[in-house]
């Protein structure tokens, strides 16, 4: 097993439920994804290029899917959390039943289309 599968399996419920199911979707998304163990949690790669990264949070009680590329994302803005980051957004869950499947995935898609864009949006 590698560290990022034994991050993901070696959390509590709901923690671990939710971090499968993300991974689940991720990977449905995109079939040439790498899950990779960086800083301590799990980053998904397509090919070079990070994508998001899981992250889930004892104290606060909830599982971030983060997204490299936020400052470039458009999409469901008003569902993303960016508290006391400068530019990394994510989508919060607490629950597994809190996941929107169609949002996840339409944040997926668009962070995959902006890949090649920068970590920080310059004007």
């Amino acid at each position: 097993m590698n560290p990022a599968e034994e991050y993901i399996l070696s959390r509590h419920d709901p923690y671990r439920s939710i971090l499968l199911h993300l991974k689940a979707v991720i990977e449905s998304v995109f079939s040439e994804v790498d899950m990779k163990y960086k800083w301590n949690i799990p980053c998904f790669y397509v090919g070079k290029q990070p994508i998001c990264y899981l992250n889930a949070s004892y104290k606060g009680k909830f599982v971030d899917i983060a997204f490299w590329n936020s400052a470039h994302l458009t999409l469901h803005l008003d569902k993303m959390v960016s508290e006391k980051r400068k530019v990394v957004r994510s989508l919060r869950y607490a629950t597994l039943e809190e996941i929107d499947d169609t949002v996840l995935i339409e944040v997926l898609k668009e962070a995959y289309s902006l890949r090649h864009k920068g970590f920080y949006k310059r004007e």
